[in-house]
């Protein structure tokens, strides 16, 4: 008789929930748009009645505009919600592609919904938004073009507050001084601007001293200079222009002929002025230096691969140092926006934060100045939206409704971006060999 050995089954694996349930960005944001498109179905017909309309307005005036019934669209905006929510968490790959793009339009379709919503019953002026959003948008834009500049030769560059920051107060604090001293107006603007755009660049040498020659730890040295930068520019303040008397003026705007009457954007884009419209150079300048020049091509091959770089002869210290400076220098630039452009004064913390929030425009960007400029105007867009709210009287408190641009940036970096892929060399000190 033949005997046979027991056989044993394998032990069955204990997995969390953790592990049972993956989630994903595409589903995470799938069951947000369906829970909100069922909010928006149950609540919309109680509170907005059938024949309630909604004007968007498309001229200065806030005559002509296009009429839209705000019931019937705020539900099919919402069927569309809940679609296309539940599309995205189907377990069919074939139709990925398909169902972010459907989440994208989602996102976008999000704006008018809000606005169509809260201005029932009355109107609201697109143009304005427009307008606003790319005003917004101007420190930036050119923010995250200062740190696209220096992150595209390996330099991590964390001090565009404090380089914005600076050149805010010390434009303005040149200004006030040549306007006392009985300069032209224009011509103290003039040297305001220069003298803005050189203390970013002064600020960007110290960082490129402390990182580049020093080797210093790139982030300790950014934040050294954002608050070096708040108690200079706190000292200038109070030592010199709270006791000063120059008028409190900003630069003029600049119309551009034939193309300000063109409809909704015309306003937005060519009715600005110098500082915004520099903003617009910047980014085209930026995207032909850095990918269609001899300049822009060495600069990427430092950030990608410094050594190798290095032994094709080019000077990788050099070429960090000069893009850091002009990293600063537009930065410096977007600075004098909030004073020299925007507000006629300064004040203590002026930015707010916008370097960072810059930061965030580069990175959604995917280090590209286009892309950049994208990311500036969706923040931008954001602020102004923030701003529109308050007008239109939403039962918000103010401070919350501040909130949104920094909001946006949250969900902007934790969810909306996937793989964002820096200069290889970024932040890597270079040693020679």
């Amino acid at each position: 008789m033949t005997t046979t050995s027991p056989t044993y089954a394998p032990p069955v694996p204990v997995t969390s929930w953790r592990e049972r349930i993956k989630i994903t960005r595409l589903g995470f944001f799938a069951v947000c748009f369906i829970l909100l498109g069922a909010w928006v179905l149950i609540s919309a017909p109680r509170n907005i009645g059938p024949n309630v309309t909604t004007l968007l307005t498309v001229d200065a005036t806030g005559i002509q505009g296009i009429t839209v019934p705000t019931l019937g669209f705020s539900i099919v905006v919402a069927l569309l919600y809940v679609a296309g929510g539940i599309f995205a968490l189907l377990p069919v790959p074939a139709f990925k592609r398909f169902k972010f793009w459907w989440l994208v339009i989602n996102g976008l379709l999000l704006i008018p919904l809000m606005l169509i919503i809260i201005a029932a019953g009355s109107k609201t002026n697109i143009t304005v938004m427009f307008t606003e959003s790319f005003r917004l948008s101007t420190p930036i834009i050119m923010g995250a073009l200062a740190g696209l500049w220096a992150e595209s030769s390996g330099v991590t560059n964390i001090a565009i507050e404090g380089m914005m920051l600076t050149g805010a107060c010390l434009g303005f604090v040149i200004y006030t001084l040549m306007v006392t001293a009985g300069v032209s107006l224009g011509t103290a603007q003039f040297v305001g601007i220069v003298a803005a755009v050189i203390a970013g660049g002064v600020m960007a040498a110290l960082h490129a001293w402390l990182s580049i020659t020093f080797k210093t730890n790139q982030v300790v040295s950014g934040t050294v200079i954002n608050i070096l930068a708040i108690g200079l520019t706190s000292y200038l303040r109070r030592e010199v222009l709270v006791s000063s008397q120059a008028a409190h003026s900003t630069l003029s705007p600049v119309a551009i002929p034939g193309l300000i009457n063109i409809p909704v954007v015309g306003t937005a884009l060519f009715d600005g002025k110098p500082i915004f419209y520099s903003m617009i150079v910047l980014v085209v300048v930026s995207h032909i230096v850095l990918y269609y020049t001899r300049w822009g091509l060495r600069t990427r091959a430092v950030g990608e691969n410094p050594h190798a770089a290095d032994t094709l002869g080019i000077d990788v210290i050099r070429n960090r140092w000069t893009n850091v400076i002009i990293s600063g220098m537009i930065a410096g630039l977007a600075g004098a926006w909030f004073t020299l452009e925007t507000t006629g004064s300064f004040d203590d913390q002026m930015t707010s934060g916008k370097g960072f929030i810059a930061l965030a425009a580069m990175i959604f960007g995917n280090w590209t100045p286009f892309g950049a400029a994208a990311g500036g105007l969706l923040f931008g867009f954001s602020e102004a939206l923030g701003q529109r709210f308050q007008f239109l009287g939403v039962p918000i408190p103010a401070q919350f409704l501040q909130m949104v641009p920094y909001l946006v940036t949250i969900i902007v970096l934790a969810g909306l971006i996937g793989k964002a892929t820096s200069p290889k060399a970024d932040g890597v000190p270079f040693e020679k060999e």
